[in-house]
């Protein structure tokens, strides 16, 4: 990464510590009370839990290609691949200890209990993995304020099995690979189009670590930071809010060729639900006393809702969020491209 984006972040004594060494830590600021990692918010919440990176190496199975058996990349070794990327590309800095979580558990048995009954199976006779994973790594030595919330640096990504016809031969596996921004004080994670890619595919954790690094390098800190500044710049009055949330529950009902003249939106009713009741009640991002609200917390309503979606689609989603409220953003100022959402 070039130095003089850097140099646009804030960024506090450099410490690398390694990463055996901090599989269990909590990130800790010195504004924040330590928290447990139960007591945490978590950076994703819908339909997963919590896991540690030890239990991903030693307590699960690893599928393969059915055809050749050939073994798939872990989730374990795609984690530590990411980590190994963001050492390399930010040397001089502190990694924090992975956030994992996982959904859609595979369960199986091990060769010698395959004719005991369910009630009968010990730990040791069943096999595990899971299908869906979704990490995140902060990177807390370099952080930027916006209107009070203390954005940090992270990488992360996510992993998802029931893309890959693990039926076939073995071929080119795919991840999703982002660097971006947490806000410490919802821990939701705000990307933009240049730190995230959609399908990184790899056959082996050096091409993959190559890909990710590309990545890392290529992703503008300081342009990210500058586009989520000229949220604060903007402010929706009630009317306007209301327009979105109406219109945005219209939009998945359009005419197929009326959508296509939209700009994409992906986001369901169930997360506009909670957006709609955010605005009122979020005790960080809700609306100002005279109703309106500002750019910067609609667009964490939006990412808030987000930590609702299944791990398959949280990523981009994330994305979507940063580029609708970009359009948003642009309608408000007189712009055509997005203005059907508030008009």
């Amino acid at each position: 990464m070039e130095a003089m984006q850097l140099t646009q972040v804030r960024s506090a004594k450099p410490v690398l510590r390694p990463f055996k060494e901090v599989e269990d830590a909590v990130v800790i600021s010195p504004s924040m009370n330590v928290l447990s990692l139960k007591e945490r918010k978590q950076f994703i919440e819908a339909n997963t839990n919590e896991v540690t990176l030890q239990h991903l190496t030693n307590d699960c199975v690893i599928p393969v290609f059915c055809k050749d058996n050939e073994i798939t990349i872990s989730h374990s070794n795609f984690i530590e691949t990411v980590f190994s990327a963001a050492s390399k590309v930010f040397p001089n800095e502190r990694i924090d200890a992975p956030e994992i979580r996982v959904s859609h558990i595979v369960k199986g048995r091990t060769p010698d209990a395959i004719h005991k009954p369910v009630n009968e199976l010990l730990e040791e006779d069943k096999t595990l993995y899971y299908e869906r994973m979704a990490f995140v790594m902060e990177i807390p030595t370099i952080y930027e304020d916006i209107r009070g919330n203390q954005l940090t640096l992270s990488v992360g990504g996510v992993r998802a099995y029931n893309q890959e016809n693990l039926y076939s031969k073995k071929t080119y596996e795919k991840f999703k690979v982002f660097i971006g921004f947490k806000n410490r004080v919802c821990c939701n994670l705000c990307i933009s189009t240049d730190g995230f890619k959609e399908e990184v595919k790899a056959v082996s954790c050096s091409e993959l670590l190559q890909k990710v690094i590309q990545l890392f390098q290529l992703y503008n800190v300081a342009k990210h930071l500058h586009l989520m500044n000229t949220f604060k710049e903007y402010n929706m009055t009630e009317h306007q809010f209301a327009q979105l949330i109406g219109k945005t529950r219209l939009y998945q009902y359009l005419p197929p060729k009326e959508q296509k003249q939209l700009p994409s939106f992906e986001f369901n009713d169930g997360h506009l639900n909670i957006i709609a009741r955010n605005y009122y009640k979020d005790e960080a991002f809700c609306r100002d006393k005279d109703n309106s609200i500002n750019l910067w917390n609609v667009y964490n309503l939006f990412t808030t809702a987000n930590k609702n979606s299944y791990i398959d689609s949280f990523l981009d989603r994330a994305l979507n969020a940063t580029d609708f409220l970009v359009g948003i953003s642009q309608a408000i100022g007189g712009s055509r491209e997005y203005k059907w959402f508030i008009e």
